[in-house]
């Protein structure tokens, strides 16, 4: 196994064994989804939102959440953990470079996200009929724009805070502004129109997500912002990343 294989499955497994990250970063969206299917009311046509039921409407904010959860909060977190520790440090002094830690953190962390979005659709489908996404390929670019671009933004974050606590604080008020502009807190069609447009371009572009999942094709200019602050959030992160 290379090196890069092996840093996955040691990586995978400390995120397995941490009942936090496994909890709420993998179950808690979806446990949010099948909580609110829960009540009657919610399953009902709403004239609010165009005839859709709440439960099918709210799915792409919780995919949000899904993607928020990990890359906003647990990857920042970690990482600043390991240069606070020493752990990059004393690793420039192994053959394996610290870079691969990163690249295995990305992996790992992108994958729990890939897997609780799964889940959430999976879920959805199965115990409340929740519609599949309609345009898939539309979904698919929406979320893999709005999943680089949240995570890019989650190594920015990694990158600046000099401690796991500073990545804490920093990474708790990017999340929570991103719940609330991707109507988590907030069913999007409650908040002011200017407030709702705004979290058209917030990462993960929860808009982008939404038209795709009931069919139409995603705006163009969303998907550039995604794409424009996955670019440049990441590159910045690149350049200033100190290993101690």
């Amino acid at each position: 196994m290379s090196s890069l294989g092996k840093l996955v499955q040691i990586e995978t497994r400390l995120f397995l064994r941490d009942p936090m990250s496994f909890t709420i970063g993998l179950l808690l969206p979806a446990a949010v989804l099948l909580g609110l299917g829960a009540v009657p009311m919610l399953r009902e046509p709403s004239p609010d939102m165009g005839g859709q039921r709440f439960i099918d409407y709210f799915a792409p904010s919780t995919l949000v959440m899904a993607v928020g959860v990990i890359g906003l909060t647990n990857l920042p977190a970690v990482l600043a953990a390991y240069r606070e520790r020493g752990v990059l440090r004393r690793m420039r002094t192994t053959p394996i470079h610290p870079a691969k830690l990163l690249l295995a953190q990305l992996i790992v962390n992108i994958g729990a996200s890939l897997a609780s979005a799964l889940l959430v659709i999976v879920a959805g489908k199965l115990v409340f009929d929740v519609p599949m996404p309609q345009h898939p390929w539309g979904f698919a670019i929406a979320f893999v724009l709005g999943i680089s671009s949240v995570f890019a933004i989650g190594m920015l974050v990694a990158a600046v805070a000099p401690t796991a606590r500073a990545a804490s604080g920093l990474s708790t008020v990017l999340f929570m502004s991103v719940m609330f502009f991707g109507g988590v807190y907030l069913p999007r069609f409650m908040l002011p129109d200017a407030v709702a447009r705004i979290g058209d371009y917030v990462p993960p572009g929860v808009q982008s997500l939404l038209d795709a999942w009931t069919g139409t094709a995603p705006a163009v200019i969303p998907l550039v912002v995604m794409a424009a602050t996955a670019i440049g959030a990441g590159a910045v992160a690149a350049r200033i990343f100190k290993w101690e």
